[in-house]
């Protein structure tokens, strides 16, 4: 029986049409800035996101704190959202890396209130303020929700009315421009820099973008280098990023349209809170109206080969991506069905 992986999009496998072009990349040495591989991908991936320049760095997390270490002085602060993945799942890198102060605004299911994001910077005139170095945003936000690009660009003005830069988790950037029906630069367009997953939804085995200004990401390479993110070879891992960028880009929508699918099924369970209009792309949040045995639905869920997270605060996700098929949602909801009643 096949294996269901709902625990993430981060678990796609490669394609084999991606196992086929890492085995066939032509390579150089990308810390010489000779791997043609890896310089094609920059250059279309700084095209597909409006910007000058690109990079290709090992993970998100990398691409985010990168970002942060290049844009920031020690000693400033960071306005970002209290649920993005910056604040919950970087490992407080912020503070050991880039040396900066993250201050936290409390968000409406990720999105962030301009006008308390414009009270909340200081440009450290008062010996006793930190300067604000950077504001992040997150889109598609990590709780499965698109940004509307409305809020994106009255934060962006008053950054850029403040002189404040602003860099974009856009992990799944791509899944929020599919959802919204956009090309991904009319989002990135709101933002300096922007960092997007190639191996999450769009299955590159390894690594991300981090995009901008080409004098900004000329900063980058050089503290990509310090990092221990100088690669060398690395054209075996940029050939799927062309696939992941060029063509899983363009199915995302079939994942969307499973998600949506799963969650009507859940909703049209009794013992099953969701709201149908937070699946936005490829990630479905629900939980129990009665206390269950968490053991024992993990058990089932073992036992029917599929994998799942277990419920974090009630909550449980699971997530779809290029492996999981339509007819695979009709295994997942059955082992649901039996803790639902």
């Amino acid at each position: 029986m096949k294996t269901l992986d709902l625990r993430s999009d981060t678990v796609t496998q490669p394609t084999n049409e991606m196992r086929q072009a890492m085995a066939n990349a032509i390579v150089g040495d990308d810390v010489y800035g000779d791997d043609p591989t890896v310089i094609e991908l920059e250059t279309q991936a700084a095209a597909r996101l409006g910007k000058e320049a690109a990079l290709f760095v090992p993970s998100g997390t990398f691409g985010n704190q990168l970002a942060i270490l290049t844009h920031c002085q020690r000693g400033d602060e960071v306005i970002v959202g209290d649920d993005s993945h910056i604040v919950w799942h970087e490992a407080g890198a912020a503070a050991v890396i880039g040396g900066v102060q993250l201050r936290t605004l409390e968000s409406d299911q990720g999105r962030l209130n301009p006008q308390a994001i414009k009270a909340k910077i200081r440009h450290g005139i008062d010996i006793h303020e930190p300067k604000t170095g950077l504001i992040c945003l997150e889109n598609a936000h990590s709780n499965g929700r698109v940004i509307p690009l409305q809020n994106m660009q009255d934060i962006w003005a008053i950054a850029q009315a403040q002189q404040v830069p602003v860099h974009l988790d856009g992990a799944r950037v791509f899944n929020a421009a599919t959802h919204l029906g956009v090309n991904a630069k009319e989002i990135t367009q709101y933002c300096d820099t922007v960092m997007c997953c190639l191996s999450k939804g769009l299955a590159a085995p390894v690594g991300s973008i981090l995009a901008g200004p080409a004098d900004f990401i000329a900063r980058a390479r050089k503290l990509r280098k310090m990092l221990g993110g100088g690669l060398r070879q690395v054209g075996v891992l940029a050939a799927p990023g062309l696939i992941a960028l060029n063509t899983m880009t363009m199915r995302l929508g079939e994942d969307h349209a499973h998600a949506q699918q799963l969650a009507l099924a859940l909703s049209q369970m009794d013992g099953i809170d969701i709201d149908l209009a937070s699946v936005q792309i490829n990630m479905v949040w629900f939980r129990f109206r009665h206390e269950i045995d968490v053991a024992a639905l993990m058990s089932a869920f073992a036992a029917a080969h599929i994998k799942v997270n277990p419920p974090e605060n009630g909550w449980m996700r699971l997530v779809t991506h290029w492996q999981i098929e339509s007819t695979d949602l009709v295994r997942i909801s059955a082992v649901l069905r039996q803790f639902a009643g």
